[in-house]
C-alpha cells in the first residue's frame, strides 16, 4: 500500500506538469488520451459495493466495455478537476485497495507509463515497485499476461528479478512489465530465445 502511495504520488507531480495539449495528447492505450487514462485509473476509487456491482453490469462484465464506462463517467472533468482527484486519492480505496494495494501500484505503474512513454517523458521507477508489479501483473486476471508468459522464462536485466520456465526473455524490467501488460512496442527492447514468442502473443 505504501508503494502505492508513492507511485500516485509520483503520478500527481507528473500531471501538474502537463500542458493542456499533453493531456490531450494519444497514450498507448488504443483510444485514450492521457486525460481518459486518468479517468480509467481512478474512476473506481469513489464506487460503493453496489456501484461496483452496477459498473460491471452496465458492462456486461466485459473489461473493455466496463473500463470505458469509467472513462465516460468522468468526460465532462478538465484537466484541474482530474488532477485534484489523483491528489485526493493516494490511498487507494475500493477495488483498487486489493491485494493490500497491489491492483493499484501495478495499475499505477503500467498506466503511469501509457502517459510517459508517448510523451517522451521517461523516468527511472524505483525498484521495490517494479519488482511487485512484476509479481503481481503476471497472474493479475484483469491484465491477461498469464497466457502471453506461460512457457517462458521473464528475466529482468537491471534488477536481481526473474520468474517462469522456458525460453527466456529479458530485458529492462519496465519493458518486461508493459510488454506483459500487452504494450506491443515494448517487445522490441527485450532480447532473448523466447522474445518472439511473447511478441506473436501481444494485441494489434
Amino acid at each position: 500500500m505504501r508503494l502505492a502511495r508513492e507511485e500516485r504520488a509520483d503520478l500527481a507531480d507528473l500531471l501538474a506538469s502537463l500542458t493542456p495539449a499533453q493531456w490531450d495528447a494519444p497514450s498507448l492505450c488504443a483510444g485514450w488520451r492521457v486525460r481518459d487514462v486518468v479517468a480509467h485509473m481512478f474512476s473506481y476509487e469513489e464506487l460503493s459495493p453496489v456501484g461496483l456491482v452496477m459498473r460491471f453490469v452496465r458492462g456486461g462484465i466485459l473489461p473493455g466495455r466496463v473500463n470505458g464506462a469509467g472513462v465516460a463517467a468522468y468526460a465532462g472533468h478538465s484537466p484541474a478537476d482530474l488532477l485534484a482527484l489523483v491528489r485526493d486519492h493516494q490511498q487507494p480505496r475500493g477495488l483498487t485497495a486489493g491485494f493490500g494495494g497491489r491492483i493499484a501500484l501495478t495499475d499505477g505503474v503500467i498506466h503511469h507509463q501509457d502517459v510517459r512513454r508517448p510523451l517522451g517523458l521517461p523516468r527511472e521507477i524505483p525498484a521495490d515497485r517494479l519488482r511487485v508489479a512484476l509479481d503481481f501483473a503476471r497472474t493479475a486476471p484483469t491484465i491477461g499476461a498469464a497466457k502471453r508468459v506461460r512457457g517462458l522464462t521473464l528475466a529482468a536485466t537491471d534488477l536481481d528479478w526473474s520468474a517462469g520456465t522456458g525460453p527466456v526473455v529479458e530485458g529492462p524490467a519496465e519493458s518486461l512489465l508493459m510488454a506483459i501488460a500487452g504494450r506491443r512496442g515494448a517487445a522490441r527492447e527485450l532480447t532473448g530465445p523466447g522474445r518472439p514468442v511473447l511478441a506473436a502473443r501481444l494485441p494489434g
